[in-house]
């Protein structure tokens, strides 16, 4: 049976640079790949005619030869000299970049080189004051998590034994497969990759090496943290095995709300209340900021709703160095009293007398009423 074009087999033109052939690469074999396809002999067929084209369009040497002489290009005594079918110089590291984390083995080499297995990464929510998360703060909490077995020293088999060359894959950690002209490697599932079994496991930890412990730790929240934001504590996460590393510890942080201040990334928002008199003719109030209670000046004739800028009392800005701080912005509202004694009552009604029902200073909004009833 003649054998397909290569840029058919891979979906992709002539003109398609080498990017686009590796995309189009991946696509089919983790399409058509034998372990998604158990015991379908199309599919692996497909597959092998997949990496096959690969190989040679992802050479610009072959891939030349090719596109000048076509498949007799890799026939014995060819155009080109001849092209093996088992001649892939460099295809394994290339094969290995793409499917490394898909299929979790490399192919050649000596996999016992990195047997070992990462620990579990774990997650904390941890609460803090809207100030703690301001100006930072360390906290000491209690967390529960799996630690070594102090009986066995984490290796998971009882005293006085110890662990064994797993029979599956003779300690290597992975079972080789043989797929055409190259060859896969996979996880033992018997040993879990650690190419060691526990015949006689510890009774503390039933052979996992683990236990489960409470211990104390102190997290330091660096000052102008956020709301959600996460922390990384590489290391405090649970034990590796086989000489694995440990994983690491996500903080995720929680800010409770404050009573008076809104945050804005690094500005304080909050809102003040003022008296009538204050709006009218100015004055100085007393502002609540993170820094405790400052004076503000009101100009006269300030409005309700009107925001004045307090540089630098906001919230420190995480990571800056030297550390700057935000802003704090306060809005003000003209407050109307619901009561109001007699003396109050006589003067307000005076100064009706006196300014009338109508306000008279505000010209444009006078102008456009009298467009609007003309």
């Amino acid at each position: 049976m003649s054998k397909r074009d290569f840029y058919e087999v891979l979906e992709v033109s002539k003109s398609a640079s080498l990017d686009d052939i590796k995309k189009a690469y991946r696509k089919k074999a983790v399409q058509f790949h034998p372990d998604k396809n158990p015991g379908n002999k199309e599919a692996e067929e497909k597959f092998k005619e997949a990496t096959e084209a690969y190989s040679v369009l992802s050479d610009a040497e072959n891939r030349a030869r090719y596109d000048r002489f076509g498949h007799a290009a890799f026939t014995q005594g060819g155009g080109a000299g001849g092209f093996q079918s088992g001649d892939f110089s460099g295809f394994e590291d290339i094969f290995g970049d793409i499917f490394g984390s898909f299929f979790g083995g490399a192919m050649g080499g000596d996999p016992r080189r990195s047997r070992g297995r990462a620990g579990n990464d774990l997650r904390y929510d941890l609460d803090v004051t809207f100030e703690e998360a301001a100006f930072g703060c360390e906290k000491e909490v209690s967390l529960t998590r799996r630690v070594r077995c102090d009986d066995c020293s984490g290796s998971g088999a009882a005293k006085g034994s110890s662990k064994e060359r797993c029979p599956q894959c003779d300690g290597a950690g992975q079972i080789r497969i043989q797929q055409g002209f190259f060859t896969l490697a996979r996880t033992c599932h018997a040993c879990g990759g650690v190419g060691e079994v526990v015949k006689n496991p510890c009774r503390s930890c039933s052979g996992s090496g683990l236990r489960t412990k409470e211990s104390t730790l102190k997290i330091k929240v660096p000052a102008g943290v956020d709301n959600g934001q996460r922390l990384k504590m590489r290391g405090e996460g649970e034990p590796g095995q086989g000489g694995g590393p440990s994983g690491d510890l996500y903080v995720q942080i929680l800010v409770a709300d404050h009573p008076l201040f809104q945050r804005q990334e690094s500005e304080v928002v909050c809102d003040m209340p003022i008296s009538f008199s204050v709006a009218v003719l100015g004055g100085e109030i007393e502002v609540p900021s993170l820094d405790g209670k400052l004076k503000l000046k009101i100009p006269a004739g300030t409005p309700s709703g009107k925001v004045f800028r307090m540089k630098n009392k906001g919230i420190p800005i995480l990571g800056s160095s030297p550390q700057r701080r935000g802003d704090q912005h306060v809005r003000v509202h003209v407050h109307v009293p619901r009561k109001v004694s007699e003396k109050e009552k006589k003067l307000l009604e005076e100064l009706a007398t006196i300014q009338g029902t109508v306000v008279d200073d505000d010209k444009g909004f006078l102008d456009k009423m009298k467009e609007m009833f003309s």
